[in-house]
């Protein structure tokens, strides 16, 4: 017998002083490069001579959690293995300990904090994890294995605002071909077009959470995008 499920998500805004931003994408997309700049920006900007500027504080998902953090990148390099979708649990579990002990004491104390990565990469590459091919699946089944991951995070606080840095998988590949690195589990051309697809498909569905940005220019464009953006949202 078939049952009909629906959802309502909502999701914790920031009720704090502070200014929480992530950077989201596919692998290759200048995520880590892009909040480098951001927070040495904000730490610079509008500085007068001799004060100090905004305290930013620059973190990452997955964390570097010596138990759940490490095993998760010990997965994604190809050290360990089990089920992908057994890796949304401990995503989960990572997520909750870094918003407890880091991202909302921080913001709390009215600190900037920039993540590379948040809980919708959870979204984008779980669709994955659940299915091979993004394409075959009817937007029913995105609906619900979204918002089936999605209710896990309903309780966690919302970045005030999520750069979506949008690239093809051909050029990601090209860029992650130069790096001097193991290729990691999701870093396939095939992998990487179905997890985009995700994130344009979360970016259409949350058009107020997620910003697109057009990461297939130079370093310098879509950081000048980037610091515009910024400026017009938060005024500072």
């Amino acid at each position: 017998m078939k049952y009909h499920v629906s959802f309502d998500i909502d999701f914790r805004r920031n009720p704090y002083k502070g200014i929480y931003i992530a950077f989201e994408g596919i692998d290759g997309v200048g995520k880590t490069t892009q909040a480098g700049i951001l927070k040495k920006y904000l730490e610079e900007k509008d500085l007068p001579a001799g004060r100090q500027g905004k305290d930013v504080i620059l973190t990452k998902e997955p964390t570097e959690n010596p138990t759940i953090g490490n095993l998760i990148h010990d997965f994604i390099k190809g050290k360990v293995k089990f089920p992908p979708v057994s890796l949304q649990y401990l995503f989960a579990a990572d997520r909750e300990i870094h918003q407890q002990e880091l991202i909302e004491p921080s913001l709390k104390s009215g600190k900037i904090v920039i993540s590379d990565r948040c809980f919708w990469s959870s979204v984008a590459y779980g669709i994955l994890d659940k299915k091979s091919e993004f394409s075959k699946l009817k937007n029913t089944e995105v609906l619900l294995v979204s918002e089936s991951i999605l209710s896990m995070y309903h309780q966690f606080i919302i970045p005030d605002i999520t750069f979506y840095i949008d690239i093809s998988e051909n050029v990601a590949i090209s860029r992650i071909s130069k790096m001097e690195k193991k290729q990691e589990f999701y870093e396939t051309v095939e992998k990487l077009k179905n997890i985009k697809a995700g994130y344009d498909w979360l970016s259409k569905k949350f058009p107020n959470e997620i910003t697109v940005i057009d990461g297939n220019r130079s370093v310098g464009e879509v950081t000048a995008d980037i610091f515009t953006i910024y400026n017009l949202r938060f005024k500072n």
